[in-house]
């Protein structure tokens, strides 16, 4: 398997594991404030790759070098989770994945000023047409309301969620100095544990945590496993090996899972017409990922 091919994989299981979070979090968003639980995931999350690490001998000295690059990391990605929480009290699902899917665009940005990554014509197309397709389905596949701009109060907390989702993964390339994924992801976990108790002390002693409904507990345990400790990792595997509007170009599936995912918990699927704008975003997904035409070269 090819380093791109990795970087490929890691993506795929990233947007399957990224969706459940949407849905369990969507159940659970109005039974504990967003600090808390986050204050609570990431020093779960962080024990469990700390211990891969211990376990497998990758900390070295070495690793702690620029202490400060890891605070930077988790700054961008406590906020992301936060806001992403507070989003879903108040957005479907569904809606909220399609609000993901405008990260790939704002990544590009992101990946041009901090990488020099440009993008080429056809990967403009692709970013053009998931942009479409998750305004698509934001909008409930409602013409009027899109013309309106009738954006909901949760979709748009989301989105602020979403510029600093977008700006990790170039600057994770841009920060990572050769520490393996399991240790780099360990730091970040460490650091976002630190702020987000600071932010949320509050939060998180008035949360009366022996009184939670245990759907809370669960959709903690998989958050943190899942959605966090593996996610991480595979972000950074793909982040430095893929370009980062392709790294976020697989976000363009989130909403497909999250539709599985919503059928599965027996929410149902949604108007006919909103599924015109999951298409899209999946037509977006292989315009961005087909690879690039290569140029032949005329000897001098």
């Amino acid at each position: 398997m090819t380093e791109a091919s990795k970087g490929h994989l890691a993506m795929l299981c990233f947007s399957a594991l990224v969706a459940g979070s949407f849905s369990l979090g969507g159940l659970v968003a109005n039974e504990i404030a967003p600090t808390a639980l986050q204050a609570a995931r990431f020093p779960l999350a962080a024990t469990l790759t700390g211990a891969v690490a211990i376990a497998t001998g990758q900390i070295r000295r070495a690793h702690l070098a620029a202490p400060w690059r890891y605070f930077v990391l988790a700054g961008f990605f406590a906020t992301y989770f936060v806001l992403m929480f507070e989003g879903l009290k108040t957005a479907a699902p569904v809606s909220a994945a399609a609000v993901f899917t405008l990260t790939p665009i704002i990544a590009a940005g992101f990946g041009y000023l901090l990488m020099r990554q440009r993008l080429t014509p056809r990967i403009a197309l692709g970013l053009a047409v998931g942009a479409g397709g998750a305004l698509w389905v934001i909008f409930q596949g409602s013409w009027s309301a899109l013309v309106q701009f009738e954006i909901g109060r949760g979709e748009a907390i989301y989105f602020l969620g979403c510029i600093c989702h977008a700006v990790y993964p170039p600057l994770m390339a841009r920060l990572n100095r050769g520490e393996p994924p399991v240790v780099f992801t360990t730091g970040i976990l460490i650091a976002g544990a630190l702020l987000v108790a600071v932010y949320g002390w509050g939060d998180l002693r008035a949360t009366d945590w022996a009184a939670l409904p245990p759907l809370v507990w669960i959709t903690l345990a998989y958050i943190a496993t899942f959605a966090t400790v593996a996610t991480f990792i595979l972000l950074q595997v793909a982040s430095l090996r893929l370009p980062a509007s392709k790294v976020m170009a697989y976000t363009y599936l989130t909403p497909s899972w999250v539709l599985l995912w919503e059928l599965g918990l027996g929410h149902g699927a949604p108007v006919p017409l909103v599924l015109i704008g999951v298409g899209l975003t999946v037509l977006a997904l292989v315009l961005l990922l087909r690879p690039e035409p290569q140029r032949e070269v005329t000897p001098a």
